[in-house]
């Protein structure tokens, strides 16, 4: 079964359920840049009277296809809930169900103003023209919105506080919860520092959501450091890799700072350093009388 197979299936079967009201493809498949290729996925937004049909129960995934894998999870962006299902021949597809009240009196702005429907959408089934209600202004807004310098203050402050963190579960010999704090949470940040930096350097280029195609926007430098800002699962590799994000971030949110006249705690910053160093020291000293004593 292909894509185009299993869309037929979905317009009859929506034709053909009341609360249903609206279904459209979202996401790669109905994008208008960087179209969709073998490896795309289809994303499927329902607008539903009874949300909880298709959240609490998977049954009626059967009136489609036989499903082989399916989960909840949260959605790339916002506050919702879709249905991850695999279905045979590796067909990826994600049901997103909206309640009806949602949209009904007007699409909220926070749908809307994501970015996700401004690169495209495709309506498959309209029963009262909720498709034709989605404001085209909003949704073709686009671009990274700026943080105050409070919010700025707060993933610095963050990022640091956490670099730190990581170093104590190094120096204590916490492997795992050290590579997950360098290679896992702290990259979140870097990646927030990331699309910043890249939008006051270059406002005109679109840096996507949750890192998607980041090899094709973010700046040569940064794509050559992220080479040496990941490790294994190895104890000396995990600590480069630790001071290699730091001081990539940290460099990102200086020049940022200074773009957008925000404080940026370089006292604090050069103390992070500091505390990094004095905790690799004593880890090696530690791992050195051990040797010592074998």
């Amino acid at each position: 079964m292909t894509y185009e197979m299993f869309l037929e299936r979905v317009t009859p079967w929506a034709e053909a359920r009341e609360d249903i009201r609206l279904v459209m493809i979202i996401g790669s498949r109905a994008r208008m840049n960087v179209p969709s290729d073998e490896w795309s996925d289809l994303d499927l937004v329902i607008v539903t009277k009874r949300p909880e049909l298709y959240i609490e129960s998977a049954e009626w995934l059967q009136e489609l296809a036989e499903p082989k894998l399916t989960f909840l999870e949260g959605t790339a962006v916002g506050e919702l809930v879709e249905r991850r299902v695999l279905f045979e021949g590796g067909l990826d597809v994600d049901f997103i169900p909206l309640p009806y009240e949602m949209v009904a009196g007007g699409w909220p702005k926070g749908i809307t103003a994501s970015g996700v429907l401004g690169r495209g959408y495709w309506v498959l089934v309209d029963k009262e023209g909720l498709g034709a209600d989605i404001p085209r202004g909003m949704v073709a807004e686009k671009g990274q919105r700026m943080p105050s310098e409070a919010e700025f203050s707060q993933i610095v402050n963050d990022f640091l506080y956490h670099v730190v963190w990581a170093a104590k579960k190094l120096g204590r010999g916490e492997l795992w919860m050290g590579k997950m704090a360098c290679d896992s949470g702290l990259k979140w940040h870097l990646l927030k520092m990331i699309e910043w930096h890249t939008h006051l350097s270059r406002p005109e280029v679109d840096t996507w959501h949750s890192g998607r195609f980041l090899d094709t926007w973010a700046e040569t430098d940064v794509l050559t450091e992220l080479q040496t800002a990941y490790a294994r699962y190895d104890l000396q590799e995990v600590w480069s890799a630790l001071i290699v994000t730091q001081r990539l971030f940290s460099r990102l949110a200086q020049t940022c700072a200074d773009i957008m006249d925000y404080y940026y705690p370089l006292s604090g910053d050069e103390y992070v350093i500091e505390l990094i160093g004095a905790y690799q020291k004593q880890k090696e000293a530690r791992l050195d009388k051990t040797d010592v004593l074998d």
